[in-house]
């Protein structure tokens, strides 16, 4: 096996580096959350069905993909992600597709959003990520932050795409073609390249011991019964709570501060540059530096931006910066649940843990944009909530400083 100090980690590992970028852009995470916003308009119109019913179908999709991604971890652990991703990613792109034959019920339209959660896990950053965990030890961070940017390549590539087939060939021919990406895109690129490292290929540092072929790490029992997993769950929830409403809301957050729909517009561009920029950063950030001091200014970012979009005096400027520090620390925040769960604890049974951890940022996910509205509905203003998040992202940085030191796996014992 070859020292740590000459694992060649990029030039072994680039190809599924490659496959799993794009396996987290064309997969069931990006994809619904970028098309929807286009389909209520065309849905509305043709069954007369409210904003509030259409919208949620993403959130039934959003709460069940949360309680089935320890299930899909643990399956990713067990029979290979390979097998697990691919799968999921052909079964996820065949059902987005089929909503082109969406019924005129409400039961049918819920139906489809439940099969797209039923088989659309396996092919989110719960799968993909475990692969580049295996691949990548001293570089993971960056390489982690290369795989998530997948998600603001869709954010791209994703709204154009659906606002111009949705325009030319009608809402209905709109889902297949969007389900191209996963099914011509991702998918042929992950069954040429996307796998497990062989025991020679991994980093030495992920084994149980020199020489030895098993991964070591705890179990989910065992992480469950530390500390350190109920720091990292509650950080995650409490953050996703807060961010994913001002994401979701900032376009009419602006509007009430008179923004044009176009600067809104270009306010939202540059939140989307901004997500990317923070993954790869932070990614880089994180393979040098302790994990919890890398996160906590980062994270108490999104706070400056609630303090500046409760103000009575936001400028376009000042927007800029809001939407900038949002975006930065949410790209930071997908790519510290992956590393984290990695680096605390261990490969042996990576999946099923972090798919664990997944689930209160799915729900926080799911659950955050109707709080916001909620909130703006009651009140007449988000500023309540915008105070509440301010606390929430602080708190969620805060508690990851006392994680502690990382453990060194290698020098444990193999397990029966």
């Amino acid at each position: 096996m070859s020292s740590p100090a000459k694992h060649p980690e990029f030039r072994l590992g680039w190809k599924v580096l490659l496959a799993s970028m794009l396996g987290v852009m064309c997969g069931a995470s990006p994809i619904p959350f970028n098309t929807i916003g286009f389909f209520i308009g065309p849905l509305n119109q043709e069954f007369g069905w409210t904003f509030r019913d259409i919208s949620l179908g993403i959130t039934i999709f959003g709460v069940l993909a949360a309680f089935l991604a320890p299930l899909f971890g643990a399956m990713a652990d067990r029979f290979g992600v390979r097998r697990v991703a691919l799968w999921s990613l052909l079964a996820f792109g065949l059902t987005f597709a089929s909503f082109a034959f969406t019924p005129g019920t409400l039961v049918g339209f819920y139906g489809l959003w439940v099969l797209v959660g039923l088989v659309g896990i396996g092919s989110t950053p719960v799968t993909w990520s475990r692969a580049v965990n295996l691949w990548f030890y001293r570089n993971r961070g960056l390489a982690l932050g290369i795989t998530l940017v997948g998600t603001s390549l869709a954010a791209m590539v994703v709204p154009p795409l659906t606002v111009y087939s949705i325009e030319h060939f009608g809402w209905r021919m709109a889902y297949p073609i969007v389900a191209l990406l996963p099914l011509l895109v991702a998918l042929p690129v992950g069954i040429l390249f996307f796998r497990e490292p062989t025991a020679e290929e991994r980093p030495p540092e992920l084994a149980v011991s020199v020489g030895s072929s098993a991964l070591a790490g705890l179990t989910l029992r065992e992480a469950m019964r530390g500390y350190r997993f109920w720091i990292i769950f509650a950080s995650i929830l409490l953050v996703a709570f807060a961010y994913g409403g001002a994401h979701i809301h900032l376009p009419q957050m602006l509007a009430a501060k008179g923004f044009e729909p176009g600067q809104a517009a270009l306010v939202m561009s540059g939140l989307g540059f901004s997500i990317m920029f923070g993954r790869i950063f932070t990614g880089f950030l994180l393979d040098h530096f302790w994990a919890p001091a890398v996160t906590l200014p980062i994270l108490c970012l999104p706070a400056i931006s609630c303090v500046l979009l409760t103000g009575d005096s936001l400028t376009l400027p000042l927007a800029f910066v809001a939407a900038l520090f949002l975006g930065f620390a949410a790209g930071a925040e997908t790519d510290l649940v992956a590393y984290l769960a990695g680096r605390y604890f261990g490969m042996a049974h990576y999946g099923k843990i972090y798919g664990s951890l997944y689930m209160p940022f799915g729900m926080a996910s799911a659950v955050s944009p109707a709080a916001y509205g909620w909130v703006r509905d009651s009140s007449g203003t988000y500023d309540p909530i915008l105070n509440v998040a301010l606390f929430l992202f602080i708190a969620g940085a805060v508690l990851l400083l006392f994680l502690g030191r990382y453990p060194e796996f290698a020098k444990r014992s193999p397990r029966a």
